[in-house]
């Protein structure tokens, strides 16, 4: 097994968007609520410090793999797309440096079922953060995947697939980011 310590920085903002429940209060308008309750469309922990999960990168890179169908050299026409679904494991979250309550909001007139193309639109509210990086490791249980392979798939995960709400892969623009190999052992 190896471990490839990453850094990702941003080069376009982030933003997150992840499903939740909170009751409504009598009375209250829709405006109301999601200006009440936007805050917890973001990933954080017990300590409100706000972090990218660490499947969104897994299934980050095994998109990446899926999107590039890089054939392994001597393999005929097999490529490494089951190598990353199955033989990688990223250890951590990946924190923002940043606290819930610190987080910049954007009001955006979405599809209200969330799917592109829905007919009827409404208000909502997401987190976005401008600039961002953060440090996670990644477990290489497999050997097919080298160092050259694996730079090769975060460098287009970072520019074609991307993570968060509005990414790449989902017709978006947000959550590109460059990748750097900080350790690999």
């Amino acid at each position: 097994m190896k471990t490839c310590k990453i850094r990702l920085r941003s080069v376009t903002p982030y933003s997150q968007s992840k499903p939740y429940e909170v009751p409504k209060l009598a009375q209250e308008l829709s405006k109301d609520y999601e200006a009440r309750t936007w805050r917890e469309r973001m990933h954080y922990d017990s300590d409100d410090n706000v972090f990218i999960p660490l499947t969104s990168l897994k299934n980050c890179l095994s998109d990446t793999a899926k999107y590039l169908a890089m054939q392994i050299p001597g393999k005929g026409k097999s490529t490494y797309t089951k190598h990353f679904e199955a033989g990688i494991i990223v250890q951590d979250n990946i924190p923002l440096g940043v606290k819930k309550n610190e987080a910049e909001s954007e009001w955006c007139f979405v599809p209200s079922d969330g799917r592109r193309g829905g007919g009827k639109r409404v208000w909502k509210c997401f987190p976005k953060f401008r600039k961002w990086e953060g440090v996670t490791t990644i477990h290489v249980l497999d050997e097919m995947i080298t160092r050259d392979v694996m730079e090769a798939h975060l460098r287009a995960a970072g520019a074609f697939i991307g993570l968060g709400r509005f990414r790449p892969r989902n017709n978006g623009y947000y959550g590109r980011f460059e990748a750097e190999i900080m350790e690999w052992k």
